[in-house]
């Protein structure tokens, strides 16, 4: 007898008991992050470094560096350095940040750095996608991750050594241009496009603010007009952001992870008038392994292992259930709950109705 494991994992996509802030929702154009980036040296490590033998790029790199203090290394030096390695630093430069704040940085192992726990990042220049330098980057490395190794060559590795953060180990150096205030409106970007949802962010803004004030522009975006004086503008989008908006209820979905067997089945998910009906048919085979032996002592016969197989046919009983028109979830569930249905035979259930037309929603497998 099978034993059926229901994995179900169902999730409620109900339509909002309440509104949300608009900031919550939405963003405004051109107000974004911008990512940085930079290349550089870790020192003091205590012999975890690179390998200069298989990383020449670390060496070249710390001759150029040696350079700019006014030492010169002869040429053909071989330079053991186990304790630098050479890095990579990536940041994010959050919007209207100024000169003179600081914000975190990640520094990341390029080479074969086994850890860089306790290391130093000496001053690096971090650079946007214009290649402009926008940040300065230097500090102590905190490293979560932590390796031991052994003479035998046994080795233990918890979490990841070879990366590791600076919080505010960055200066910001120079500003990026923001459209915030060069124009006479702003356009706020919908989270999840949805006509529904603009409409109502529109209509919000008229209504407190007066007609057109706002208009969309699609699903995605509503255009706003504001004041040209700065201090005014931040003042007006206070007031604007934190306007209480009701979004629209998504479009039905199903989706299903056909690898774990998890299905999340949309609050709005309708099935039309049908009949389904599931039965299982189960086989079992095993095999059972018999000793056969001669049968007078010292005949000259031998003794062998003889393979016996049983084959069992087990069909369970068919279930046929209706669905009447306009089920919604819940009647879904209880439905495929009662007779025994698994994940896969559920995908299979949800499969037909979307292909004979009674499911309202669509399939998405990952």
């Amino acid at each position: 007898m099978r034993s059926l494991l229901l994995s179900l994992c169902l999730i409620l996509l109900s339509p909002l008991v309440h509104a949300e802030r608009l900031k919550d929702i939405a963003s405004i154009a051109g107000v974004r992050t911008n990512q940085l980036i930079g290349y550089g040296l870790v020192v003091g490590l205590d012999g975890s470094g690179d390998q200069t033998s298989q990383t020449p790029f670390t060496v070249q790199t710390f001759n150029n560096m040696l350079t700019q203090f006014g030492i010169t290394v002869p040429p053909g030096t071989r330079i053991q350095m186990k304790n630098v390695a050479a890095v990579a630093i990536h940041a994010d430069l959050p919007p209207f940040a100024r000169p003179g704040q600081t914000i975190d940085i990640t520094v990341s192992s390029i080479g074969n750095a086994k850890s860089l726990r306790g290391g130093s990042l000496l001053m690096t220049p971090l650079k946007g996608i214009d290649g402009q330098v926008y940040a300065i980057a230097q500090g102590n490395l905190v490293v979560g991750g932590f390796g031991a190794e052994g003479a035998d060559g046994s080795r233990i590795t918890v979490n990841v050594p070879s990366v590791g953060r600076i919080p505010g180990g960055a200066t910001v150096e120079r500003a990026v241009a923001s459209p915030f205030a060069s124009s006479d409106h702003l356009v706020f970007n919908l989270n999840r496009p949805d006509f529904t949802t603009a409409k109502r962010v529109v209509d919000q803004i008229n209504n407190t603010f007066g007609p057109d004030v706002a208009q969309a522009l699609d699903a995605g975006a509503i255009k706003v007009r504001a004041p040209l004086d700065p201090n005014h503008r931040v003042d007006y989008l206070s007031m604007v952001e934190n306007l209480r908006i009701e979004q629209g209820n998504a479009a039905a979905k199903v989706i299903i992870n056909s690898r774990t067997g998890t299905i999340v089945i949309g609050q709005d998910v309708r099935v039309q008038p049908a009949a389904v009906t599931h039965g299982g048919l189960t086989v079992t085979i095993s095999e059972n392994l018999q000793v056969s032996q001669p049968g007078a002592p010292f005949g000259g016969g031998q003794t062998v292992v003889t393979p016996s197989s049983q084959i069992d046919i087990a069909e369970g009983d068919g279930r046929m259930f209706v669905f009447n028109p306009g089920v919604s979830l819940d009647e879904i569930v209880r439905a495929v709950n009662q007779v025994g249905a698994a994940p896969g035979d559920l995908m299979a259930i949800l499969e037909a109705l979307r292909q004979a037309g009674a499911l309202n929603a669509d399939l998405v497998v990952i």
